[in-house]
């Protein structure tokens, strides 16, 4: 034997050994996941239903990954500043998108150019709920239904200020539908989420609003806002006094109702994918949780991810006639 050839060949396998290591070391496995905290960017500041479902799915979330979920609020741009963040971040699972309908649905109709495709740079995980809009007035207005505020409207064409959650969104389109319906006049103020809309028209600042039930239903329980009709076919069990924009003779704008859900970056492992899933349908399903939900106007809802993708192909065609109608599109 040649011990010199022999000893290279020793030494030659010791060389390549760390190289060996480090070509097979890559992604965790999907049984390892996760190991560490997560992130849920939400697309609104706080006092919204956005932010109050990521405070309670948080926790829940958190309980069954066995790992803490960070709720990061990322408003504004009507939500384009969060899925932008979340598109380009690591498809590994630790960045999650709680994401609207508005932003998913209707800004690829408003915008001529948005910095995210909804369709190729995401992977729905699940829904999380349905949400109701609300046409919220402070109490110094006097008008205590919509045909109240129309008429207020069409005696001082012009004046009447309304705010929404941003430019573009389901309530943006939900105010320019009704100046339609109703043939007035409107001034459109946009704000970055419904906290900060809700306080300016308790201020007396903006007269009437289109804000999330779920927003609306603190401040109106302690006597700080009106709310005059929803956008629901039927009342909510949450405020049963308040009319339907049917009962209000608006029926068509029923159309102005959204949703949310968790959604993670395009070509996140499908393991992973499916483990999220099962933990956020089990988390919305919990009994607690949806009773949060419901005392809160908020509908509980979940889905496969398979359904989620369906849902947001089929509202984005939704949207795009509302949208050909109010005629409203931005740069």
């Amino acid at each position: 034997m040649d011990r010199k050839k022999d000893g290279r060949s020793h030494v030659a396998r010791w060389l390549f050994l760390p190289l060996a290591v480090f070509a097979w070391s890559g992604p965790a496995p999907a049984a390892e996941y996760p190991s560490r905290p997560l992130r849920l960017v939400v697309s609104f500041p706080p006092g919204g239903s956005a932010d109050f479902q990521a405070r309670i799915i948080g926790p829940k979330l958190t309980e069954q990954l066995q790992q803490q979920i960070v709720v990061d609020n990322r408003s504004g741009g009507g939500g384009v500043i969060a899925l932008e963040l979340v598109a380009r971040s690591t498809a590994d699972g630790y960045t999650l998108l709680l994401g609207p309908s508005s932003a998913l649905a209707v800004n690829p109709n408003v915008f001529a150019k948005l910095p995210y495709d909804p369709v190729k740079d995401f992977a729905p995980i699940s829904m999380t709920s349905r949400v109701t809009l609300a046409v919220v007035a402070a109490p110094s207005l006097p008008v205590s239904s919509m045909k109240g505020l129309i008429a207020l409207a069409k005696a001082s064409p012009g004046k009447i200020t309304y705010g929404s959650t941003g430019i573009g969104g389901v309530a943006h389109l939900a105010g320019e539908m009704l100046k339609s319906m109703a043939g007035v006049d409107l001034i459109h103020v946009p704000y970055k989420g419904a906290g900060p809309q809700l306080v300016d028209i308790m201020s007396d600042n903006v007269a009437v609003g289109f804000a999330s039930l779920t927003s609306a239903i603190p401040h109106m329980r302690a006597g700080r806002l009106k709310v005059l009709v929803v956008t629901s076919s039927k009342r909510s069990s949450a405020a049963p006094d308040v009319p339907t924009v049917s009962e209000a003779g608006l029926p068509g704008l029923e159309i102005a109702t959204g949703w949310f859900g968790i959604l993670a970056p395009a070509h996140t492992p499908k393991a992973v994918i499916s483990r999220l899933n099962s933990d956020v349908v089990r988390a919305i399903q919990s009994p607690d949780l949806q009773k949060r939900f419901l005392a809160q106007g908020l509908d509980p809802a979940t889905s496969t991810a398979e359904e989620f993708a369906a849902l947001i192909r089929t509202e984005r065609a939704k949207w795009a006639e509302v949208v050909k109608q109010t005629g409203i599109r931005l740069n």
